[in-house]
């Protein structure tokens, strides 16, 4: 393996780290939920009185904080190399391992393990691993 040193940007990506650690920590003290992406918009779609108003927050958040960084720096260009019917077979599987990992990587990855969840630690484990797998198999085997 090598470093790609003319796109290796390990001040951007500490900075982004950092600030989605502050985001989580933030969320947890001051409202007392858990920042996972599948449960906070999980509970949009049974919503619970009281409950709603931050989790919109959050999502728009999501939507607008890349249109608020576009205003100072150009947006990534995203290259997918798929077509339309893989990324829907890519969506469902990933909704399909949330719903039975009881959560996502932002959940189980960034806050179940920096709780010193052992669910978590176990989740981050198999979701990691089957990363490694497929894409060892898409661009080693299949190709």
């Amino acid at each position: 393996m090598t470093i790609d040193w003319i796109n290796f940007t390990p001040w951007p990506s500490l900075t982004g780290g950092l600030l989605i650690g502050l985001a989580t920590a933030v969320l947890l003290l001051f409202n007392g939920k858990i920042a996972g992406i599948s449960g906070i918009v999980g509970g949009l779609f049974r919503p619970v009185s009281g409950d709603v108003k931050w989790r919109i927050a959050f999502v728009l958040g999501l939507v607008l904080a890349p249109l608020a960084f576009s205003l100072f720096a150009a947006l990534p260009k995203a290259r997918i190399d798929a077509d339309s019917s893989v990324l829907i077979a890519a969506g469902l599987l990933v909704g399909l391992g949330t719903r039975y990992g009881s959560g996502c990587t932002s959940g189980h990855g960034v806050c179940g393990l920096s709780r010193l969840s052992p669910r978590s630690f176990a989740a981050t484990a198999v979701f990691m691993a089957a990363g490694f797998l497929t894409v060892f198999i898409v661009r080693h085997l299949i190709s």
